[in-house]
């Protein structure tokens, strides 16, 4: 997991992510993987998200759900 933010997959709506596989598509800075038919997210690299938004926007079933770690 991240210092600043935490990625959450919701594993029941996304049942197929090898044949959507959005998110890991859109996501610029690859904090998204598959491995095999799972989404994970990479938590190396959950802080280099630059909460662009892309992943949350471009899910169609809305699996994903970001959590700020800290203060704004």
């Amino acid at each position: 997991m991240g210092l600043f933010i935490r990625l959450e997959v919701d594993h029941a709506r996304c049942p197929r992510p090898d044949a959507c596989g959005t998110c890991v598509r859109v996501c610029p800075v690859d904090v998204f993987r598959l491995e095999g038919n799972e989404l994970l997210t990479d938590p190396a690299n959950e802080d280099e998200c630059t909460l662009c938004g892309l992943c949350l926007e471009q899910c169609p079933s809305g699996a994903l759900r970001l959590h700020k770690l800290y203060e704004e």
